[in-house]
């Protein structure tokens, strides 16, 4: 029988050993949460919500435990685990506050003598979420909240290192009252999942993941006519304009590169540096992150953990070396410390072109990308240039021309000015291009699995 290790990246300890469920307790899950979708979808979305309050105050009750788990499970920081349960119960929150109204039938007129119509939006069933292990708790719980107040089931394919996050998840949803079939945990290959994305019931299909697995999983799901909504990371540029306050940009610079231990889908990745301020960008830039801490991800003053696993070093590791043999100068890091772990260094790469990793691809890890721009407009375009179009940064002092420039020109999904953020409940999180489709949060995720039934009266 196939089995899930979990270990810890900190310690290469192993953590906990799991089976592998086989194709027909998979598919049995499916059906055991489409049935309790047939009540479920039932509720009023005032009591659906009831029940999302009660789990985000189970979540920061058990805050602690959860916060500890992810970190021996993934190696984030202790302290990012707090803030990840802390996210995660203001989405269920702000759900149950403000789905009923997201939801709400609306009124219509249609037809020459303005007839009443009205528009529904209902549940589909059963919505299929597969997730990745850098954020265990919050990746799962933006896909269930959101589909909860719809009023679907939600069955969960989560990354193997983080199994035991999951499976932590579904319980404390059954103890704050969820019915205990509504959301699934399984633990299955991938053969297995193509087979659950053609099933009949499953009715959505939503992933988070590399573009990679975006392609293969909208594929089967368009042959099964399933409807999909996919976040697939991206190599976000953060630009540093003629006129960017360096202090400002510097601070939110390194904050945005190494959050999580640098493995974010909207981490600044790319700095893309007018040439009027690069020198004075870079070298501050630099003296930043020389200093960063690395270390025990348990520990208060540590700045930067472990990678996510051995895979994950080895695959940043490669990317670096690919990116020097084909011309990139390393400013600082690069060189992984001798000791027990996952650990790579906060680095920062320099001379970049196409054709490097760190130039076109995404780096999962602590590294930051340094382009030389001539000028402002130089800058958007190489930031447009990327196939990746997720999130995006710009420092500038004039606000009026940076929103000008993020609400007109700026070919991504999300972008921050002056600051950096992961997510909030009340704005859309999803991209363009090959960062995928579909929206997240802001009540756009609570429609993107509805049917919008269009009813006409007479």
């Amino acid at each position: 029988m196939a089995r899930i290790t979990t270990i810890n990246p900190a310690t290469e300890e192993k953590i906990e050993t799991y089976a592998l469920m086989s194709e027909s307790e998979a598919i049995d899950r499916v059906d055991k949460c489409h049935a309790a979708f047939l009540q479920w979808r039932k509720l009023s979305h005032k009591e659906r919500g009831a029940y999302l309050t009660r789990i985000a105050q189970t979540l920061r009750d058990n805050a602690g435990e959860l916060a500890a788990l992810m970190t021996r499970e993934t190696g984030k920081l202790l302290k990012d685990g707090h803030t990840e349960v802390e996210i995660c119960a203001a989405i269920f929150d702000y759900t149950a506050a403000h789905g009923p109204d997201a939801l709400a039938d609306e009124e219509r007129v249609h037809g020459p003598g303005k007839k009443r119509g009205v528009v529904s939006y209902q549940p589909l069933g059963v919505i299929y979420s597969i997730q990745p292990w850098n954020f265990p708790l919050y990746q799962p719980v933006r896909v269930l909240a959101a589909n909860l107040m719809t009023g679907n089931g939600c069955v969960l394919k989560h990354a193997s290192i983080c199994t035991g996050s999951g499976l932590r998840l579904r319980e404390l949803c059954i103890e704050a009252g969820l019915p205990e079939d509504l959301f699934q945990v399984i633990l299955i290959d991938h053969d297995t999942s193509d087979t659950l994305i053609a099933h009949p019931k499953v009715r959505g299909v939503t992933l988070t993941g590399s573009d990679g697995a975006g392609r293969h999983v909208g594929a089967v799901a368009a042959r099964a006519l399933k409807k999909t909504v996919l976040e697939l990371g991206s190599n976000d540029a953060y630009l540093v304009l003629e006129d960017a306050d360096i202090e400002t940009a510097v601070k939110f610079s390194v904050i945005g590169r190494l959050y999580n231990n640098g493995e974010t889908c909207v981490s600044a990745k790319r700095f893309i540096v007018t040439e009027k301020v690069y020198d004075a960008f870079v070298d501050a830039f630099v003296a930043r992150m020389k200093d960063i801490k690395l270390g025990d991800p348990t520990d208060e003053d540590t700045q930067l953990g472990p990678l996510s696993s051995q895979d994950q070093f080895d695959t940043v590791k490669e990317q670096v070396e690919q990116s020097v043999a084909k011309g990139a100068t390393i400013l600082c890091g690069g060189q992984a410390p001798e000791r027990k772990g996952a650990y790579y260094p906060a680095t920062v790469l320099a001379d970049l072109a196409p054709g490097m990793p760190a130039y076109d691809d995404e780096i999962f890890g602590p590294v930051a990308s340094i382009i030389r721009a001539s000028d402002d407009e130089d800058a958007m375009r190489l930031a447009n240039e990327s196939r990746y179009g997720l999130g995006g940064g710009i420092f500038c002092r004039d606000e009026e021309h940076a929103l000008k420039l993020a609400r007109d020109h700026f070919d991504t999904g999300m972008i921050r000015i002056n600051s950096f953020g992961a997510a909030d409940p009340n704005m859309p999180f999803g991209g363009v291009k090959d960062s995928g489709y579909g929206r997240e949060h802001g009540g756009f995720g609570m429609k993107e699995f509805a049917n919008a039934k269009a009813i006409f009266l007479p």
